[in-house]
């Protein structure tokens, strides 16, 4: 597991994907402090490390699924078990929230070389 902070590159995106499952990598995006954890079997895990390690609060922390080897809308998929919050209104595990979806995609653009 590694917070981003800074900047990691597709290059490494696709090595850890490699060595999960060959197709992507999972990732929690805090919203507000504009970072990222990538690379754990679980979105919990990575949601708990920013908990735990940068005082990230749960609703600003979203999970994604990034596709190093696709382009595009194709790079990012909103699915996660911890995107499940009834109380902000997002019953799925998508992110149902277009402004949300769009602050996501500005952090990874920003987060990944």
């Amino acid at each position: 597991m590694k917070i981003i902070n800074d900047n990691i590159g597709v290059a490494e995106l696709k090595e850890m994907a490699k060595s999960f499952n060959g197709v992507f990598v999972k990732a929690v995006v805090d919203v507000e402090k504009k970072i990222m954890a990538v690379d754990a079997e679980l979105h919990m895990d990575l949601a708990n490390l920013l908990f735990e390690q940068e005082a990230s609060e749960p609703k600003n922390v979203w999970g994604i699924n990034l596709y190093p080897e696709k382009t595009g809308e194709d790079f990012i998929e909103f699915d996660s078990m911890v995107n499940i919050k009834p109380g902000l209104g997002n019953k799925t595990r998508s992110v149902d929230s277009i402004e949300i979806q769009e602050k996501i995609k500005e952090v990874v653009k920003n987060l990944i070389a």
